[in-house]
């Protein structure tokens, strides 16, 4: 089980990769079997079923996002833990707000990833 303490540096640890802009930094957070699931995929990529379950396509999506969204930051609101998993409940781009539920391995890396968005 996943402990609060864990959880919470965890979604920190996360949220600064991402305000950081350092691809390898945000890469380090995902497993090389990650399957991530998002309806962004579905928008910016025309894939139908939102999924990329590749960690070089992975990586090549969010650099496309990254350079999409150069203001990009990530506000931490919440931090929800499971059993092997967390729920990160933030401030995304454009304002939207998001959860990623984010499924860890042993090694505390993120092996599934479904992302949820709500426009604001």
């Amino acid at each position: 089980m996943i402990t609060t303490e864990t959880a919470v540096k965890t979604a920190n640890e996360w949220i600064a990769a991402w305000n950081s802009h350092d691809i390898d930094v945000i890469m380090h957070h995902y497993s090389d079997d990650i399957v991530f699931s998002s309806p962004l995929i579905v928008r910016i990529l025309d894939k139908p079923d939102g999924t990329i379950a590749d960690k070089p396509a992975l990586k090549a999506y969010f650099l496309k996002g990254l350079e999409s969204y150069p203001e990009l930051k990530f506000e931490l609101y919440h931090v929800l833990v499971g059993v092997n998993s967390i729920t990160i409940y933030y401030k995304s781009v454009r304002n939207l707000v998001a959860t990623e539920v984010m499924v860890l391995n042993g090694e505390g890396k993120i092996k599934q990833c479904l992302c949820h968005y709500m426009e604001v």
